[in-house]
């Protein structure tokens, strides 16, 4: 195996670490670059290749930044190695299903412009996703030459996470985008994620990912138009690879408990102080969450926002679990089914 080429794409030594004898002797590492529904663009370092889905079967649901084994004579997958991480929603609609974003991921750069599309709600969403999968979050606000003041939004979007890094950039200014170059070094993968012309298109062509289609956004609204229309894996300038996203319109949160909870651990604590263990923060008595708000230490947006990602997530975790066990019990049924019919036969 060429480690050399593999560290181009974001191998690690953990990777290598899980692979027995065997599986170094008769198959070879690929990263999943692109999913295209029947098709899935792998690469090696030092060739792209492209597998119909069913040739991948033995792998189960892939995401972007997922790294398969494939054998070497047959080229069919035979298993996909132990995720560093992964981030996903539910999936848009009533649906219970979960939606892989990007697997393998180092750092989550959570893109928003300096304009309308500036809001704080979204942006605790995307943190608490980012907590929950265990990679590093920069919020990078985008556009900033457009805005009086860039950094009237840098400090509102300090606030919502201890210790948090936020970035004010113009994309086509190059001395902006230095700080984010000791992110995207060689042997790290970031993912790009926010809505629909908030610039991460142009921001990936700044880090180096290549020429992507970019288009403009409505003045009235700064809205934009879908550009990136599939997650893909492209090589950056300074030696990392990059997962571009399609800008999300909705990110419901879904087995995301211990991320809402990091996000908003100042809430977590001041309700440790309540007077009841059960107290609901809605004008209860001894409640150290509305002495907060009225001696203005925590703002009502925020403490709005906890309250409803924690009922969302709490609504989507529980629809997820009983979809899975739905799908195990009727597994059950048709192996039941299907061992039946086999005895009947003899």
């Amino acid at each position: 195996m060429d480690y050399q080429q593999l560290g181009k794409l974001g191998w690690k030594s953990c990777f290598g670490g899980q692979l027995t004898e065997e599986e170094e002797r008769n198959s070879f590492p690929v990263r999943v670059a692109a999913h295209f529904g029947s098709r899935v663009l792998c690469l090696t370092g030092s060739e792209e290749i492209v597998l119909p889905i069913e040739q991948l079967h033995d792998c189960g649901e892939l995401a972007v930044g997922d790294w398969l084994l494939l054998d070497n004579e047959t080229r069919r997958g035979v298993s996909r190695l132990p995720r560093e991480s992964l981030i996903s929603r539910k999936a848009a609609g009533v649906k219970s299903k979960t939606q892989l974003i990007a697997a393998n991921v180092d750092t989550l750069f959570i893109v928003c412009s300096c304009n309308h599309d500036f809001n704080l709600s979204r942006l605790e969403r995307y943190l608490a996703v980012a907590s929950e999968s265990r990679v590093t979050p920069i919020v990078v606000l985008t556009k900033a030459d457009l805005c009086e003041d860039r950094d009237v939004f840098r400090q509102q979007a300090l606030q919502l996470q201890s210790g948090l890094i936020v970035e004010t950039v113009d994309a086509r200014d190059t001395g902006d985008m230095e700080p984010l170059a000791y992110w995207c070094r060689s042997g790290q993968t970031v993912a790009l994620v926010g809505s629909s012309g908030a610039g991460k298109s142009t921001l990936a062509m700044s880090l180096g990912a290549g020429p992507l289609l970019t288009q403009g956004i409505r003045e009235d609204d700064s809205k934009g138009r879908h550009t990136t229309t599939v997650r893909s894996i492209h090589c950056l300038s300074a030696g990392g690879v990059l997962i571009d996203t399609p800008g999300m319109r909705e990110l419901q949160l879904a087995d995301c408990e211990e991320g809402v909870a990091k996000v908003f651990d100042e809430i977590v604590a001041l309700a440790e102080e309540c007077q009841f263990r059960d107290c609901s923060h809605q004008g209860e008595p001894g409640c150290a969450i509305a002495a907060a708000i009225q001696c203005g230490e925590l703002d009502t947006r925020r403490l709005k926002n906890y309250q409803k990602l924690q009922a969302e997530q709490a609504r989507n975790a529980q629809s997820l679990h009983e979809r899975r066990e739905q799908d195990r019990k009727l597994g059950h049924f048709y192996k039941a089914t299907l061992s039946a019919n086999q005895k009947r036969k003899y």
